[in-house]
């Protein structure tokens, strides 16, 4: 289960990555070069499209922080966590979500289906 908090540390930390060249860097070695996101707002392939939408809600969110939130659980090579994306000077989160993540054999991600339980504006 370390290396699965690890991961998901480093998943959360490219989430919050403002710099676009660190961010798809950081993208590269997480994810398998055809890795797939899915969540209710967007469904997209591969390093760089995965970066933008990253991007796109840093800019959405400008001044907030993503946080892993407890209750990991992992088995074969699923893991399901949840998140949060709270202001950055603390307060309450503004969005909440389940993620579930497929991984290979070697801990990259192959694919990850978000899903929000508290969304903006909701």
């Amino acid at each position: 289960m370390s290396n699965v908090t690890e991961l998901l540390d480093r998943y959360i930390a490219t989430w919050n990555e403002t710099d676009a060249d660190v961010r798809l860097r950081e993208v590269a070695r997480l994810w398998t070069a055809d890795g797939v996101y899915t969540d209710p707002l967007a469904s997209v392939r591969g390093h760089e499209a995965i970066a933008e939408v990253i991007g796109g809600a840093q800019q959405m969110f400008a001044d907030h922080r993503f946080r892993l939130l407890d209750g990991v659980q992992a088995h074969h090579d699923i893991v399901r966590f949840g998140w949060e994306l709270v202001p950055a000077g603390g307060g309450e989160s503004v969005a909440i979500g389940l993620d579930v993540a497929a991984l290979t054999d070697d801990g990259r991600i192959r694919l990850v289906h978000g899903f929000l339980d508290k969304a903006p504006g909701a």
